[in-house]
């Protein structure tokens, strides 16, 4: 294993929102000096297919933490997610993420679409493998700015608020939330 601490950025995305708000984090964990891993499960022509490497199982055991995002299926996460973690039984039996910092994100089409379920329904795997689960804390001014996506669950994205792109305030809050956990990664590792 490698002296660096690497925060892996698992994520979905269709159309690419989500993988906007995962450029954003890998920013945030950048700033700290900690190595942001891009990567995506196995998808077909989708935005994060075409660009960042599937997901492996040293991927896991190597990491410092996590962040995890999709966009909302009915509340819930994309369904190659959820296969993933199903596929993890081997990582949760040896404990190899326990005590790990991880915090997920998401986006949807619409204000009220799912955000807050599906930010919710991607922690439960995190809590599973023993993580230890992180939000954006309200002293994120921009928490009590935004007028689309932010929540304290998780960092979020509404596309029809600001077009296909991340407004100033989901930008932010989305790197922070990387900083955040890079931060915690890095003092566990001290």
């Amino acid at each position: 294993m490698s002296s660096a601490v690497r925060i892996i950025i698992l994520y979905y995305s269709r159309n690419g929102a989500t993988q906007q708000l995962a450029d954003a984090i890998a920013n945030g964990v950048s700033k700290t000096g900690a190595e942001p891993l891009l990567r995506t499960v196995a998808c077909e022509g989708d935005a994060a297919c075409q660009r960042d490497l599937v997901i492996d199982a040293d991927d896991l055991a190597d990491c410092a933490g996590l962040i995890m995002g999709s966009p909302t299926r009915f509340g819930h996460m994309y369904s190659g997610l959820q296969k993933f973690w199903e596929q993890t039984s081997r990582d949760w039996l040896k404990g190899a993420l326990v005590d790990k910092p991880a915090a997920v994100f998401t986006s949807s089409s619409s204000m009220h679409g799912g955000q807050e379920s599906t930010l919710l329904a991607m922690g439960v795997p995190l809590l599973h493998h023993g993580m230890v689960l992180m939000g954006i804390p309200y002293t994120a001014p921009e928490l009590q700015q935004t007028d689309a996506g932010g929540s304290p669950y998780g960092a979020s994205h509404v596309e029809h608020a600001a077009g296909a792109n991340l407004n100033h305030y989901e930008s932010k809050l989305a790197e922070q939330l990387g900083e955040r956990v890079a931060r915690a990664a890095l003092k566990l590792q001290a």
